[in-house]
């Protein structure tokens, strides 16, 4: 790492914060539940919650409050940088994920903010990521790498500058996001419409006028019909040109389905050919990336190739593989397809089998979710639905025109798709630069009046050493079986009483004297410092003390 700017000091986790505290409350306190996916990802995301009672989420799962930060610390969820600061929790205090590691920045010392933009560094991920253990799905980042984790621990009060500034800087970058998100949708659409010109004749308009001025004098106005099936309301107000026939997608083609995969019926000596399932057949292309082999009985291998231009069609699943598909063009050599594929070769070699997919993936798409067998997100189709498809056959001049102004167009969208890719990536690039440059000191100016980290580190040591030989004597002098006076029960009692003692108090920033005006008992150190976290106006004293403390 580079040399440090004044008044900086490398630091580990461990030194700046609490880890994993517990919360002490009233079992009828209302709480939030943050499960695991309820935690964002980007460095500004605000996390969700359900309102629980404490009684019901007190036992098996981590505590926190308001301004602790949560990390996630298993597979996938920790490389993809889940991690947050935990925010608006009712009566300020939550529970949540045994996944998380709750980190308690140490007042006066650390920000939450700060020590959140220390997670999402690339070298804090990729670092945890190399020492994660476990087995496979469930590797964890272990808790000594998180305390031992080292960082750059700027003054406090440019810890402040640099979140104000990170902060500002992106909003501008969520803002970029949102502007390229809608660009993406803008792209998205742009396909669609084109399908929908292609299919109803309004994208060859003005070349069927140009057809039909060189085969007559006379200008035919161009009339639009619709189809006359029974079960073509689907279809809804598609309207198409009185030029182009109709049909079932039956009459016009070969349909076959493909074989089934069963291992008992395979034979060592079938020939083995690679084949299409489900997952390789998208909509509008093939995913070849990853191709599987089946054994093929030798009398049924002819029947069963694929041959350049057949189109293929999904059976379904999920809602969304119903019914997509596309067209095959010799991409792999003795190719074969399995049972919930459809194969569809048309009659009339002079028909573009590019058109009649476009069509499927878009018209046909209502047709199969009306017709198809379906349960929960659950759909299919048989040969025969496929079978009965309703389509529209355009002359095939005119076929070969849209596929030609359907490919100039895609390829125009397809130069948008990769330049909005580019920009999206440089976008998400962003985000680590800035960090590493936070963390290098470069993000804002420093100022030589800011106390510096060393002397907030030297302070929190105490501190926590003062605490820890506070509890101690307690542990030591405590009766044994013998119950405290008077004990609060809700961390808002404590709070209260706090905020009541520093008013009495001349809201002066003294531990030790609000400690005993608010008649806090020797048990309840811990509930003295939980109730002074989580209340705004004496906290912030605290702060401000630490902040104007002369230089040593």
């Amino acid at each position: 790492m580079s040399k440090l700017p004044k008044g900086w000091i490398i630091v580990r986790v461990e030194d700046v914060i609490t880890l994993n505290p517990r919360n002490d409350c009233d079992d009828s306190t209302e709480v939030g539940f943050v499960p695991l996916q309820l935690l964002g990802v980007r460095f500004r995301d605000h996390h969700a919650f359900e309102q629980r009672l404490w009684a019901e989420v007190k036992r098996g799962y981590t505590h926190f409050a308001n301004g602790d930060v949560l990390l996630a610390r298993i597979t996938p969820s920790f490389e993809n940088g889940k991690a947050g600061i935990a925010r608006g929790l009712p009566n300020g205090l939550g529970a949540g994920s045994t996944e998380y590691f709750v980190c308690r920045p140490l007042t006066g010392v650390v920000i939450p903010e700060y020590l959140l933009a220390h997670f999402k560094t690339t070298r804090f991920l990729i670092d945890g990521e190399h020492v994660m253990s476990g087995a496979s799905g469930h590797k964890r980042v272990p808790k000594q790498y998180l305390l031992n984790s080292e960082f750059p621990l700027a003054p406090f009060n440019e810890q402040k500058r640099i979140v104000k500034k990170l902060d500002e800087l992106l909003v501008r970058l969520d803002a970029c996001r949102e502007r390229l998100d809608r660009a993406s949708r803008i792209i998205k659409r742009f396909r669609q419409a084109v399908l929908d010109a292609a299919t109803s004749g309004q994208l060859t308009e003005d070349w069927r006028t140009e057809q039909q001025a060189l085969d007559s004098d006379d200008g035919i106005e161009e009339e639009l019909t619709e189809f006359n099936f029974r079960d073509a309301a689907c279809f809804d107000s598609f309207r198409f040109p009185t030029s182009w026939n109709i049909s079932r997608l039956g009459e016009i083609a070969e349909i076959a389905g493909g074989i089934t995969k069963d291992s008992k019926k395979q034979v060592p000596t079938d020939e083995e050919l690679p084949y299409l399932r489900v997952a390789n057949v998208q909509r509008g292309f093939l995913d070849l990336s990853e191709i599987k082999t089946i054994r093929v009985p030798q009398n049924r291998v002819e029947e069963l190739l694929l041959n350049r231009g057949d189109i293929l069609f999904n059976e379904g699943g999920d809602i969304d593989k119903l019914g997509r598909g596309w067209v095959w063009n010799g991409e792999i050599e003795r190719c074969t397809f399995q049972n919930h594929v459809f194969r569809v070769r048309l009659y009339n070699k002079l028909f573009e089998p590019k058109f009649f997919s476009w069509y499927g993936n878009s018209r046909g798409a209502n047709y199969f979710l009306s017709v198809g067998k379906q349960t929960t997100n659950l759909a299919s189709i048989n040969k025969s639905l496929l079978s009965a498809l309703p389509v529209v056959i355009p002359p095939a001049a005119e076929q070969q025109e849209i596929v030609r102004q359907v490919e100039l167009l895609f390829a125009y969208a397809d130069r948008l798709e990769t330049h909005y890719q580019d920009v999206y990536a440089q976008v998400e690039q962003l985000v680590p630069t800035l960090l590493s440059k936070a963390f290098r000191g470069e993000l804002v100016l420093q100022n030589s009046n800011d106390e510096p980290a060393s002397i907030l580190l030297e302070r929190s040591r105490a501190e926590k050493a003062l605490l820890e030989a506070e509890r101690k004597t307690i542990r030591a002098v405590r009766p044994p079986k013998q119950a405290p006076k008077n004990v609060m029960k809700q961390l808002s009692e404590y709070s209260e009483a706090l905020r009541s003692a520093f008013i009495a108090t001349g809201r002066e920033a003294n531990a030790r004297q609000l400690f005993d005006q608010a008649e806090f008992s020797p048990e309840e150190v811990v509930q003295f410092y939980e109730a002074l976290r989580i209340t705004p106006e004496v906290r912030t004293a605290f702060e401000r003390a630490v902040e104007e403390k002369p230089q040593q």
